[in-house]
């Protein structure tokens, strides 16, 4: 039996190599994995991976990702991640948890910094002595994992995958669909493209409308019931000798007003950015609230579980909520849902930890990927089904989590700002890219383009 799976394994590995696009053809990436916990059922999971460049290019470990699939625990808390230790040094290590649909519905994603340096040709990562468990410390059965392998010794496994900039390089996912490769193209000045840095007086100013934004008023949700969107709390001023588009989300821990603007529905495949300052405390009052920041595009539901709608989120809950009991980062991308009774079809990952202050957000749109980027970093990377169909518009929101006020009656609000935002139709373009086309309209005094 074990020469068995040896033949099956060896003949899925050179399967998995030859469907590897010719943009890294001369990179050749292997997994060794072991465990040090093969019991079929434990407390934490210890996948322990050693990388081999066995191509006859140097590949910088910061453009690679390790995916370890396995199958969720009910009730699903959660997970942690942590990095026992790493030749190439835990701090350069990064560890993140995406879903999937199917029994393999759950994988480990570990990523490396640049400080983990380059892999030359001939030359192995050096161990990387990984585990992760429940949220709760409560029980694993790995033995149904489908990365799970109860060996001590290293040795290749292509049950776990290496990818390079979506790039599969080794190993057969669950159901042997590699993603299809999205590369960053150079700009183009005369594409079509939209641009805003918010130089607006107030939430009347009539270049607002114009320019195809609404500033939200009135009830619906998402949020607590019964909240208001209130455009008096959208407002513009100057931060940093820039203007910004503030959102400022107030309650009493019973009533509660919130913010959006949001553009028109006609942005689709391209390249979308927003340099976003989130916070983690209100700026007065008490504090605690499960509260959401955010940066998506989104496609309205026209019926539930319509198969046309489309969604994708950057949100941030500095204080938790759905289950989280501290700051969690989500990437989310939508299939669909419905509300009565609840059913949500999407994928996501999520970073646990603070997001305060300024950061640079980029998703990219094309070829059947939706690839999300947090300050030159990518953090996820969706398709398949969750590809979106149809245009949908741009927004920016903060709003509280029905049932998520804490604290008791005292007024507190919390603050969102918005630098600027940016689309770049049918172009797919790095975060350096946005930086730079950022720059060229700032430095020749342009406030707003849109020629979408």
């Amino acid at each position: 039996m074990r020469a068995l799976i040896a033949a099956s394994c060896a003949a899925l590995a050179v399967a998995a190599l030859a469907v590897a696009p010719n943009a890294f053809a001369a990179d050749a990436l292997t997994a060794q994995y072991r465990t040090s916990a093969s019991g079929a059922t434990t407390d934490q999971v210890e996948p322990w991976f050693k990388l081999v460049n066995s191509g006859t290019t140097t590949v910088p470990l910061s453009e690679v990702k390790i995916r370890y699939y396995f199958r969720s625990e009910q009730p699903d808390v959660g997970y942690r991640f942590a990095c026992s230790w790493a030749v190439r040094g835990c701090a350069n290590v990064t560890g993140t948890f995406g879903n999937l649909s199917g029994a393999a519905d759950r994988y480990l994603e570990v990523g490396f910094t640049g400080g983990a340096g380059n892999l030359a040709p001939g030359a192995d990562s050096g161990d990387l002595q990984l585990r992760f468990y429940r949220s709760n410390w409560g029980p694993i059965t790995q033995s149904d994992d489908y990365s799970f392998r109860g060996e001590s010794t290293y040795s290749a496994w292509n049950r776990v995958a290496v990818y390079r900039g979506g790039t599969l390089l080794w190993g057969i996912p669950p159901g042997g669909s590699p993603p299809t490769t999205t590369t960053s193209t150079p700009p183009n000045p005369n594409g079509p493209t939209m641009f805003d840095d918010f130089s607006y007086t107030s939430s009347s100013d009539s270049r607002i409308s114009q320019r195809g934004w609404t500033v939200r008023s009135g009830g619906g949700g998402p949020g607590v019931p019964g909240a208001e969107w209130d455009p008096s709390r959208v407002t513009f001023p100057t931060v940093d000798g820039s203007k910004v588009m503030r959102l400022d989300s107030w309650n009493n821990g019973s009533a509660a007003r919130q913010t959006e603007m949001y553009h028109q529905r006609k942005f689709f495949e391209g390249t979308y950015a927003a340099r976003v300052r989130f916070s983690d405390a209100p700026v007065f009052g008490p504090d605690g609230d499960h509260v959401v920041q955010t940066f998506f595009t989104i496609t309205p539901l026209n019926a539930p579980m319509d198969p046309n709608y489309g969604e994708i989120d950057f949100e941030y809950l500095p204080n938790g909520g759905w289950g989280e009991p501290a700051n969690i980062m989500y990437e989310t991308t939508w299939e669909t849902y419905q509300n009565e009774p609840w059913v949500a079809d999407n994928i996501h990952n999520e970073q646990r930890q603070s997001y305060n202050g300024w950061h640079d957000l980029v998703f990219q749109v094309s070829g059947g990927r939706v690839k999300y980027f947090i300050d030159g970093v990518q953090v996820a990377d969706h398709g398949d089904k969750y590809y979106p169909e149809t245009p949908m518009s741009i927004n920016f929101n903060l709003w509280f989590i029905s049932g998520g006020l804490v604290g008791g009656s005292g007024e507190r609000a919390y603050q969102q700002d918005v630098d600027y935002v940016y689309f770049a139709e049918d172009q797919v373009l790095s975060p350096a890219q946005v930086k730079s086309a950022v720059q060229t309209y700032r430095g020749s005094g342009v406030e707003h383009v849109d020629n979408v």
